[in-house]
């Protein structure tokens, strides 16, 4: 499972850890490129979105917090680096967490992916 997480995570495919399991920004190959591994039957849906939202709000609200109580700084000042670092934080997260999501869902062998190796 950490295996296929991992290669996932690095956008790799789970099972051979060398083809890609993205063939552009965040849409799916049909297989991979070394192995042959079928990803039609990957189904990440709105997981990816999810997830992202969860951890780049779990980390930017507390920050943004400390951030205001400890310097005060302008309003526009905060709104535009929190906004960058949500935007860049979130397009950083989205094709590594799709990829975990595909690991996950073979490793699983959920899906199309039954249990073959």
């Amino acid at each position: 499972m950490r295996t296929a997480l991992l290669r996932g995570w690095r956008r790799k495919c789970p099972r051979c850890g060398n083809g890609n399991v993205l063939k552009g920004y965040l849409k799916l190959g049909d297989s991979c490129s070394v192995c042959k591994l079928d990803y039609t039957h990957a189904r990440a849906d709105d997981g990816p979105a999810y997830l992202t939202i969860l951890i780049v709000g779990h980390l930017m609200a507390p920050l943004l917090h400390v951030v205001f109580v400890e310097w005060r700084p302008e309003p526009l000042v905060l709104f535009t680096i929190f906004a960058v670092g949500c935007v860049g934080l979130s397009l950083y997260l989205l094709p590594r967490l799709k990829g975990a999501i595909v690991g996950f869902q073979w490793a699983r062998g959920m899906g199309g992916f039954g249990h073959d190796g």
